[in-house]
């Protein structure tokens, strides 16, 4: 295993591999929707940190039958690969004993041990590289990568979000990119505390929803009020450049089974793209940031996080910020709540924000475990 530079010709080799593999991506993410997918103006992400984030780098694993391809882009360099000689079998066996651990209390050991082991396939051979200037790593993951979070990789001594903050893409082009404008933002929060359709009572969301109140300014829903019209109704009244929706949800290979949960139905992700592109034509403006945060993927569906990114794509957001898994307790609240205030009190990018926020659950003693403060993962633009 190790990080190799390559001549002109091996680059240009690797290139048209790396687009190869981008378009069984996409074509992936379109099966999922039946439809043609990325919409609106869009960048390559190449482009955005060469240009507007020369401190982030992207990292694209490649699951193979007997090993585990990696492209790395740093910015201003052209590509570079490394690999490791593993089977599909064994990274798909690996991660998924590491999913269940992640959300399992009292498995720190476990968990930090399996998480190493995908650090040293991802992280470690380009350590040296990313050490200089880097602050973001954005993932484009394959396979059953999507379902565990990068944040919680472990280098033995330190996870990634100690050292890094982390985003997620489902390709390698974004909505155009653009930083939230910290002293403009606004949201429109959503959420149900209730038990309702067969899911049980979110006691924390009315926590949640009043501290990020207390932050920014906020127009809420709360259980009866959340119906899909009335929050149509919203979304066309005003255009908020945050819209946080505290409720149930679950993401599935399967579109139609890829939902979140209003007072009085189930919206998929199909659903949902025509609840939040349908705008006046006077403010086409995109949501900066789309928040689910008590959404989880679908149990036993080892490609249950292609939903998330559909979600992230379809919402037509420039970010979206979910959870692979759900708590339902305090831990929750308190992140929503420190990822706002960063949000409004520095400069610093969205990952940066998330990555601050999980810091402070990380440094609290009830919430060190991994099942506490990694499940939160950043999609699309984290500028």
């Amino acid at each position: 295993m190790g990080l190799h530079h390559y001549s002109f010709i091996k680059c240009n080799f690797i290139g048209n591999w790396y687009n190869t593999i981008e378009s069984l991506q996409l074509a992936e993410l379109d099966n999922f929707f039946r439809t043609a997918c990325l919409q609106g103006k869009t960048v390559q992400i190449d482009q955005v940190i060469d240009k507007d984030d020369p401190t982030a780098a992207v990292i694209y694993p490649i699951i193979l039958a007997d090993r585990l391809e990696i492209i790395l882009k740093l910015p201003q360099q052209p590509l570079r690969h490394y690999k490791t000689d593993i089977s599909q079998s064994e990274v798909e066996r690996i991660v998924g004993e590491l999913r269940k651990q992640l959300t399992k209390p009292y498995t720190l050991k476990e968990t930090q041990a399996l998480s190493k082991q995908v650090y040293d396939w991802l992280i470690l051979p380009a350590s040296q590289d990313l050490a200089s200037n880097i602050k973001t790593l954005v993932f484009v993951l394959d396979g059953s990568l999507r379902n565990i979070p990068m944040a919680a990789l472990y280098d033995g001594q330190q996870y990634l979000v100690q050292k890094y903050g982390v985003a997620l893409t489902p390709g390698l082009q974004l909505l155009g990119p653009k930083s939230l404008e910290r002293g403009k933002i606004k949201a429109l929060t959503a959420g149900i505390t209730e038990s309702r359709q067969g899911f049980a009572a979110l006691n924390n969301v009315t926590l949640e929803l009043n501290q990020i109140k207390s932050v920014v300014p906020t127009t809420v829903l709360l259980n009866q009020e959340f119906t899909s019209t009335a929050f149509q109704k919203e979304m066309n009244a005003v255009s908020f450049p945050v819209v946080h929706l505290a409720t149930h949800g679950q993401f599935s290979s399967k579109a139609e089974e890829t939902f979140i949960l209003t007072w009085d139905n189930r919206i998929n992700v199909n659903q949902l793209d025509n609840l939040l592109r349908i705008r006046d034509t006077n403010r086409p403006t995109a949501i900066e940031l789309l928040v689910l945060s008590a959404c989880q993927t679908a149990t036993g569906d080892k490609r249950a996080a292609l939903g998330l990114a559909g979600v992230a794509v379809r919402a037509g957001a420039r970010s979206t910020l979910a959870s692979l898994w759900s708590l339902d307790d305090e831990s929750s609240a308190l992140l929503m709540s420190q990822f706002y205030q960063e949000l409004t009190n520095t400069k610093e990018t969205k990952a940066e924000a998330l990555r601050f926020a999980q810091l402070s659950l990380l440094q609290n003693p009830r919430y060190q475990h991994p099942r506490y403060w990694a499940p939160y993962v950043l999609v699309g633009n984290w500028l």
